[in-house]
């Protein structure tokens, strides 16, 4: 795809040349080849859509083999994705649809999104929100990802995700700790249970899932067996729902 936009960037001699390696023998003469290229480019410039219409099909083609590869992908990790024991669920537990989401508290899209996913959860009883702590933004990335899952010992781990997300403050550590005692969090357990191995053991196998799934970025969401990278409103995710209950 690269290649042949390549060419009819660099213009239609280009692009003539390319076809004619690719389809004519090399054992014409230089005269004959020139003649392929002249009947070449007259049909071309009789017929200037076939080269849109062609772009257009390698597109079509290219996405739908992506698409394929990551029904594959979230087919062959669908365990990880949706049944692991550890995972953190908003939500409700029982709901017919999962919606699967990788984040990043520092991420600006992953804040951008929260309000949708929460009101989606509102409007909607029936839905499953797996939360995959992914923190590739750095060390405070790290500092945050740790604390929240050492909130869980504290019953805290909700409210505390949906004010490090809602914040707009750094979040380095006297700003994670200060949020946490702002929601009932004892602070000193708090950073005690930060250290625990199973900690680094849960954010290592979400890294590790991500990139089963090729998930480089955050947030990306999944829903049924379709993986959606960005930021999304509530319309897309209730489109994304719909269309995961319709497949049972």
């Amino acid at each position: 795809m690269k290649f042949l936009r390549y060419f009819l960037a660099a213009g239609a001699g280009a692009l003539l040349s390319v076809l004619v390696l690719m389809l004519v023998p090399l054992s014409l003469s230089n005269v004959q080849r020139h003649a392929v290229e002249g009947v070449f480019e007259r049909y071309l410039d009789s017929h200037p859509e076939l080269v849109g219409n062609a772009i257009s099909q390698l597109d079509a083609r290219q996405k739908a083999a992506v698409t394929e590869r990551e029904r594959a992908a979230i087919a062959a990790h669908a365990d990880a994705l949706f049944n692991d024991p550890d995972d953190l669920v908003l939500g409700n537990p029982n709901g017919d649809v999962t919606i699967v989401e990788f984040f990043d508290y520092r991420c600006p899209y992953c804040k951008r999104a929260l309000p949708d996913i929460m009101q989606t959860l509102k409007s909607d009883g029936h839905i499953r929100l797996v939360l995959k702590e992914f923190p590739i933004l750095g060390p405070d990335s790290q500092l945050a990802a740790r604390a929240a899952l050492a909130s869980i010992k504290q019953g805290k781990y909700p409210a505390f995700h949906s004010a490090m997300l809602a914040s707009t403050a750094t979040l380095n550590m006297a700003t994670i700790m200060s949020i946490a005692e702002a929601n009932g969090i004892d602070t000193k357990r708090l950073q005690s249970d930060m250290k625990a191995p199973e900690i680094d053991a849960l954010i290592r196998k979400n890294m590790q899932l991500a990139q089963g799934l090729k998930i480089e970025g955050t947030p990306a969401f999944i829903v049924g067996d379709k993986l959606v990278p960005g930021a999304v409103d509530q319309a897309t995710l209730q489109d994304l729902v719909r269309s995961a209950r319709s497949k049972g």
